[in-house]
């Protein structure tokens, strides 16, 4: 290595230690070891065979080994999340300065049983979002397809694996596993929304669903549609405030639709048309659009512009 070299990687890395002193709120090198977020993508490898058996292993399943099967997995799955969950809880525990170690692995194993008992329920209602997909797509030619490629059904399968241990205060893991599905679908969920059954996302890309939304049974959204707040200008004063709409059951919201407010109710059986953009609430039983926008054909044709009248016929 050339001596004027090695002296300029030796000045980087005083300046790079430097920065580490002066942004020191993103070193948390006193704060102990950090949950590990490739493992916790692991656990939910593990957890989507166990939700879907044979879908997404190496063996096909086979009905005279299930249980053995099953005990793999939920040993496999129990240790990693226990672990993981130990992580999470030292370091918040280091952050609020009440640190006591020896009540971690208990306390960790305690709610990694928890989650895991939630397993029977949770693909109770996955497997009614595989049947709502399936009833609302006439494109859908399988189950089996629905399960293996629709990106709404991986994040929403990810969303209610996420939302048990969000109910349970486990820190960092439920936000790093609906970052993930984030990252690979395009549609947000945060992990504390509260979703009944049949939910169908409907190609998906851009979804965004706050926090503190609920939405019922029976509900389908497009690709676009944002469930969010009125304002955040507020930052951590809002934390636990509601922000986000309420979307009751059998309602539809189709693309680019923008619902927004944590008073805004959206009532049984509501339609909401495309690019729609809501802050109040809507009665149930409601259609709502936008007005009738136009087509202008100026090349082609008549030197006369043509104009059609596109869109919904109904509005609020």
């Amino acid at each position: 290595m050339r001596n004027e070299f090695k002296n300029d990687i030796e000045e980087l890395v005083e300046s790079i230690s430097e920065s580490y002193n002066l942004e020191y709120y993103i070193v948390p090198r006193e704060l102990g070891s950090l949950p590990n977020r490739d493992v916790i993508i692991e656990i939910l490898t593990t957890l989507r065979r166990l939700i879907f058996p044979s879908y997404f292993g190496k063996n096909s399943f086979r009905k005279e080994v299930q249980e053995f099967h099953i005990g793999e997995l939920l040993i496999n799955v129990t240790e990693k999340i226990s672990k993981q969950i130990t992580l999470a809880l030292k370091h918040q525990a280091r952050i609020l300065e009440n640190f006591n170690e020896d009540d971690f692995i208990l306390k960790a194993d305690q709610l990694g049983y928890e989650f895991i008992s939630k397993i029977p329920q949770i693909r109770e209602y996955i497997a009614t979002d595989v049947q709502a997909a399936f009833d609302g797509d006439p494109a859908a030619e399988s189950k089996d397809e629905i399960i293996f490629s629709y990106p709404g059904l991986l994040a929403i399968s990810i969303h209610r694996l996420a939302h048990e241990l969000y109910e349970l205060a486990v820190p960092l893991i439920p936000r790093i596993m609906s970052e993930y599905a984030h990252s690979i679908t395009g549609i947000d969920i945060h992990p504390g929304a509260c979703i009944g059954k049949y939910f169908f996302i409907d190609h998906g890309t851009g979804v965004v669903i706050g926090e503190t939304a609920i939405i019922g049974q029976h509900v389908k959204i497009y690709q676009g549609v944002t469930l969010g707040a009125l304002s955040t200008r507020g930052g951590q004063k809002l934390r636990g405030v509601r922000r986000h709409p309420c979307l009751e059951d059998d309602v539809t919201v189709y693309s680019g639709a923008s619902i927004l407010g944590g008073e805004t109710v959206v009532g049984k059986g509501v339609v909401i048309g495309s690019n729609v953009f809501i802050t109040n609430s809507v009665q149930a039983g409601t259609k709502v659009s936008i007005k009738n926008p136009e087509l202008l054909f100026s090349e082609g044709g008549p030197k006369e512009q043509q104009k059609e009248e596109i869109g919904f016929d109904w509005v609020i």
